[in-house]
């Protein structure tokens, strides 16, 4: 494929009028939508009229009179359409490992008898930790068992409570089978939490399909929240009033403003509200999802997997020599959204392709990581990439003393 093709693939781009949704930085091909989300020109309006309206003139009423009380759930809602959930069973609320903590700590409860938290080695190491200090906190048996992404399925045995899986892998972009783990999770007596941090708003949702138990994503990658913007947690219906986190506080109470001081869980996904939520970023991610009105997962997903495709191609075709590799599967209906490429100085030359304008990030310890976001990334941004790093590896401009020297987030 040459620019000029790219550039033909952009004007039948279905996609390419919401492209103008978006600020993006002039001079720039902005691959790390799949790390930190661009900004929506509509947030910008939103939060300025938070600061200055409802926080600066409204105050307090504001969270009557400006619906600051009930935005997490209707922000849920709007993120159930995308991950394929029902109205109710999502509300946006603190971190992915904050709600981790609850979900997990809800589902070992569950299934108190049985000891094993089952997840993978290509689990996002975060959520590891979450369930490394539960374990650690009770110290009662319980333990963590990881095993290889690809023994998952095998794995999944009666001795196993809860299996605990993200979707997509950060760095492979290996999508595991949804469908096929919960039904033997369940076939085995156990739960199962997904973490949707990296499909949420790129793949299209299937939690209701597959059955799923319990979920969970950020809203700062795909879904272009804004940094810190809340996370989303996600419980089936059948299992909303069944289970209460360990982590619980007055916004998920029945009743909040009686002020009881004895716990009763309030009905449904809200009982795992814990405290206030950080309204700014609330109603940037509010305004943000609205991007998404109109948009058929499933086509955003099939252009994802086209850029995927043509990145990988263009780059093993153009710097193969260079000692570029693909890291990961080839099939690209069993992955995500973004790319790895391996390279032995993968640190230097993504820290010179940034200089350059060329915008992805690093993943130790080898690895350049590219995300696609098909809402607004362009078949020419894929194609000027590739150009990019081919000249940086070609012409070894990554060999630089401010390029070889790490930074503290990478």
């Amino acid at each position: 494929m040459n620019r000029k093709e790219a550039i033909a693939l952009d004007r039948k781009d279905p996609f390419a009028k919401k492209r103008k949704l978006f600020q993006l930085p002039k001079g720039k091909i902005y691959l790390d939508g799949n790390s930190l989300g661009v900004l929506p020109k509509a947030a910008v309006a939103r939060v300025k009229h938070a600061v200055e309206v409802e926080w600066g003139g409204d105050l307090i009423s504001s969270w009557n009179k400006h619906g600051w009380w009930e935005l997490p759930h209707k922000v849920g809602d709007k993120i159930a359409k995308l991950i394929g959930a029902p109205s109710g069973s999502v509300v946006a609320i603190d971190t992915i490992s904050v709600n981790l903590f609850k979900v997990l700590s809800a589902a070992i409860n569950k299934r108190y008898e049985r000891k094993i938290i089952l997840s993978d080695s290509g689990n996002f190491p975060s959520d590891l930790y979450v369930a490394q200090g539960i374990t650690q906190f009770m110290n009662d048996g319980h333990v963590l068992k990881v095993v290889e992404p690809e023994q998952v399925f095998d794995a999944i045995t009666e001795e196993v409570g809860v299996v605990m899986v993200t979707e997509v892998d950060y760095r492979s972009a290996r999508r595991h089978d949804m469908k096929a783990i919960t039904a033997r999770a369940h076939a085995k007596g156990c739960l199962v939490i997904w973490d949707l941090a990296h499909s949420a708003g790129a793949v299209p949702g299937r939690l209701m399909e597959v059955d799923a138990d319990f979920a969970l994503g950020c809203t700062y990658k795909y879904l272009n929240g804004g940094p810190g913007s809340p996370a989303f947690v996600f419980v089936h219906p059948r299992l909303q009033n069944e289970v209460v986190p360990a982590l619980v506080g007055w916004w998920g109470h029945a009743n909040p403003f009686a002020f009881d001081q004895t716990f009763l869980p309030a009905h449904g996904v809200a009982r795992f509200r814990v405290g206030t939520q950080p309204m700014l970023n609330l109603v940037a991610l509010d305004a943000a999802l609205d991007a998404y009105q109109g948009v058929s997962m499933q086509k955003l997903y099939g252009k994802g997997k086209k850029q995927c495709a043509m990145f990988a191609d263009l780059a093993e075709a153009r710097c193969g020599k260079y000692g570029i590799t693909l890291f990961g599967s080839r099939n690209w209906d069993e992955r995500g959204s973004h790319v790895c490429l391996e390279h032995k100085n993968a640190y230097a030359v993504m820290q010179a392709l940034i200089a350059r304008g060329v915008v992805g990030d690093f993943r130790a310890p080898n690895l350049m990581r590219f995300g696609f976001t098909p809402m607004y990334t362009s078949y020419a941004d894929v194609y000027d990439a590739v150009e990019h790093l081919h000249e940086v590896l070609a012409q070894r401009l990554w060999n630089k003393k401010k390029f070889l020297a790490r930074k503290a987030v990478t």
